[in-house]
């Protein structure tokens, strides 16, 4: 019972963590997967969908995957897919604990900030992925 209450906590945690993210940067949708896009946790506004960004951001982790072995590159630091309109959708792959994760948030216009707020988060989830 204990270990489900951690691993609730935990999670919740990390929810936090993105839903302050959002609200920061003004984001629609922030999710965090393990590195095969299966979903960890995300935080989201009315009308998004967490299953579908998490499948979006599995596609792009098998397409980053294929450019490394490919092309001989080292591990990504960041994959950004734009629309015509400026939205973009950051991939942002990084290890917590030994655990490969992906922080992928869309972010609505083209001019926006969100390397920083990325970073912040990224901080905030390794401080709290320790056990």
């Amino acid at each position: 019972m204990t270990e489900l209450k951690k691993s609730k906590s935990g999670s919740a945690k990390i929810a936090e963590i993105l839903a302050e993210m959002n609200a920061s940067g003004h984001f629609p949708i922030a999710i965090l997967t393990d590195k095969h896009g299966f979903p960890i946790a995300s935080a989201a506004t009315e009308g998004q969908d967490p299953d579908t960004q998490s499948a979006v951001v599995a596609l792009v982790q098998k397409t980053a995957v294929q450019v490394q072995t490919q092309l001989g590159m080292a591990q990504t630091d960041e994959i950004s897919l734009y629309d015509a309109n400026g939205k973009r959708l950051v991939c942002r792959p990084f290890s917590a604990n030994g655990y490969e994760m992906i922080l992928a948030v869309l972010v609505p216009e083209k001019q926006q900030s969100y390397r920083r707020l990325t970073n912040v988060a990224i901080g905030a989830i390794r401080n709290s992925w320790r056990f």
